[in-house]
């Protein structure tokens, strides 16, 4: 009698272990989707992110360019300015 209680208990044992690993198999491989999941929502993330940043360094760029043009052109008429009230004042004298 003894035996066979030892028996049942073995096989009892054994079931919730395997129980136990079949659990924690499908609890790894949850995990694993979901981490994978997390990295792709991180990758995506990080595409967007570096896309805008992108957007204002171009922005940034023509912005730089068109007021680096009204500059040289403010500057240039300024030249001529000078030219023309030099010649002005050579002329009177």
């Amino acid at each position: 009698m003894k035996k066979v209680l030892f028996a049942a208990m073995a096989l009892t044992l054994s079931l919730s272990v395997l129980t136990s690993c079949k659990d924690s198999e499908d609890k790894a491989k949850q995990a694993s989707e979901d981490a994978a999941k997390a990295l792709e929502e991180a990758g995506e993330g990080l595409k967007e992110a570096t896309e805008d940043a992108a957007d204002a360094i171009e922005k940034a760029s023509k912005d730089v360019k068109e007021e680096g043009q009204k500059a040289l052109d403010s500057i240039k008429k300024a030249g001529e300015e000078m030219k023309d009230a030099a010649k002005k004042a050579i002329d009177s004298m």
